[in-house]
């Protein structure tokens, strides 16, 4: 019973995978209960001061702010937010395959990248890219603080307000629900309306206190930072979600496997046994 022995290994083996991948797909249950809440905390101040971008893009300011102005594109800045660990699916190659298609379409235009990376795996897979990275942080956590990634966001605004980028763009995963997460990929500088509203078509604009510049100053850089921390929430439940579909799906194949492997263990077992016992009525037939 040499072949019945090897089964039996392979299906303990696969036994304690499926131990495993059942405890993962509950611990991720947990965490992306938690980072759910945490991305819906978020999502009103985030919807908000983007509510207010939109509409000082539209207006006619007493002092245009060099965040507004549109600029002749000659270098992007992009800022990827992937997950700091794997199994969790197709989440990051995804979003890596969104990424490449603009870079390409970035290169045949004759426009060079530079790139910020948020997370341990977008940090790996541009650096075997012919990219120029200029900044990363990695090992947030699962609560990340808009601390942690100001240094990066620094990077990008210092760059656009020197003249060194033209645009700045943000590679994220967006929530949609459990089993969907759609990679995304939006423009953060020039903040620009991506649909006008026909309620504020005229002259209008805010009134401010102390002073255009010193608000705007202030809300522009607010908005951007929003916008970094919102993708990176958004891509910590993300993850997790993508990880327990993942683990799940794991567990299940695994019991398959398990399923196969004890039908073949037993097919062996009984060719065995029927070898046995015709041995032993020819020996008895012999005597």
């Amino acid at each position: 019973m040499a072949v019945g022995k090897e089964i039996r290994t392979k299906i303990a083996s696969i036994k304690n995978t499926q131990k495993i991948t059942r405890a993962m797909e509950m611990v991720a249950a947990s965490k992306m209960r938690k980072t759910k809440d945490r991305m819906q905390a978020t999502r009103p101040y985030s919807k908000k001061i983007g509510g207010i971008i939109k509409h000082l893009s539209q207006a006619n300011p007493e002092y245009k702010h060099p965040y507004l102005i549109a600029k002749e594109v000659k270098r992007v800045g992009l800022i990827v937010v992937s997950s700091d660990r794997g199994l969790c699916g197709g989440l990051n190659s995804n979003l890596f395959r969104k990424t490449l298609t603009h870079l390409m379409e970035w290169d045949k235009a004759n426009i060079e990248v530079d790139v910020c990376t948020i997370g341990t795996k977008a940090f790996g897979f541009f650096s075997n890219l012919r990219v120029n990275l200029v900044g990363q942080v990695s090992k947030l956590g699962d609560t990340p603080h808009m601390k942690d990634i100001i240094g990066v966001i620094k990077i990008m605004l210092d760059a656009y307000e020197e003249g060194k980028i033209d645009q700045l763009y943000i590679v994220s995963n967006e929530f949609v629900n459990t089993m969907t997460q759609r990679p995304t990929v939006e423009q953060l500088l020039p903040a620009v309306a991506r649909e006008l509203d026909e309620n504020l078509s005229g002259h209008w604009d805010y009134i401010y206190e102390p002073d255009a510049r010193e608000v705007l100053d202030h809300l522009l850089k607010r908005f951007i930072e929003s916008k970094v921390y919102q993708g990176l929430v958004e891509n910590n439940a993300c993850e997790q979600a993508a990880r327990m579909v993942a683990m799940k799906s794991a567990s299940d194949n695994a019991g398959n496997l398990i399923s196969e492997l004890q039908l073949i263990y037993n097919k062996a077992r009984q060719a065995a046994i029927t070898q046995e016992i015709s041995e032993i009525v020819a020996g008895a037939a012999a005597v």
